[in-house]
């Protein structure tokens, strides 16, 4: 084996390039890459092979135990070492499989240590595979929700509409409304194909769930859904209704969730 290809996942800067370096430095290690949260490390994963992934455990949007839990599925997983200051995760790490579990501050004798234990699962000479398409793993069909203590998930199928709220994006569901920590456009890059629309700075919308489109007191434009109706901002207009055409023609609107 020529050296390691890891990447390394961690939402803070400085944590994320202390890390990075100590990987470089070590010589077990043959390429290292960076990823600041855990969808675009996903994406990183979907276009290339790692032999390992050093995955901080609490991140916005989806947290390291729900990512682990992710690459767990594929044909050929990376090994798996938790990088966190908490100790509590630990039992739930090893049980998706992890291959070691490192405390912050990273010492470089313990980084050896997992480095070590890695060498020992990943096969030397692995072939290098295709890229895994994106439909392998859609991370994105539901998010975590944190209530009263306890995480539930929200299937993207559930949601009507989305409102930008500063870091944080508003869900909005039959059940209720639903808070995460993620900005407005990293959503959006993700639920795109899955035909949710950008149709104001601060609302993205299902195709799906649009009723009709209104003129509000004002000569506004609105996309009214069942839970409400949704400001249309006139840059986004055209494409939504050349949107909702196009899903109209193909039969996809007489589809109500």
């Amino acid at each position: 084996m020529t050296g390691l290809r890891v990447l390394a996942v961690d939402d803070v800067p400085p944590a994320l390039d202390e890390l990075c370096r100590l990987l470089r430095e070590a010589q077990e290690v043959g390429e290292v890459a960076a990823a600041g949260d855990p969808l675009s490390a996903l994406r990183m994963i979907q276009n290339g092979r790692f032999d390992a992934v050093f995955l901080d455990i609490s991140m916005p949007g989806l947290d390291g135990l729900e990512l682990a839990s992710l690459l767990a599925k594929l044909s050929e997983p990376p090994a798996i070492v938790f990088v966190t200051a908490y100790e509590q995760h630990a039992v739930a790490a090893f049980g998706i499989g992890a291959v070691d579990y490192l405390l912050k501050p990273v010492r470089a004798e313990r980084l050896s240590d997992a480095l070590a234990r890695i060498g020992r699962v990943v096969p030397a000479n692995r072939p290098q595979p295709e890229p895994v398409q994106a439909r392998t793993m859609d991370a994105m069909a539901a998010l975590p929700v944190e209530q009263a203590g306890r995480t539930r998930y929200v299937r993207r199928g559930e949601v009507s509409f989305v409102e930008a709220h500063g870091d944080y994006v508003r869900l909005h569901t039959a059940s209720g409304v639903h808070v995460v920590r993620m900005p407005i456009s990293r959503l959006e890059e993700y639920w795109e194909p899955a035909g949710f629309v950008r149709v104001h700075r601060g609302f993205l919308v299902s195709l799906d769930r649009v009723r009709e489109l209104r003129s509000d007191s004002v000569g506004g434009l609105l996309a009214h859904t069942d839970l409400g109706d949704v400001p249309v901002s006139r840059r986004h207009a055209r494409e939504l209704r050349e949107r909702l055409l196009a899903a109209a023609k193909r039969g996809q609107l007489d589809r109500r969730p």
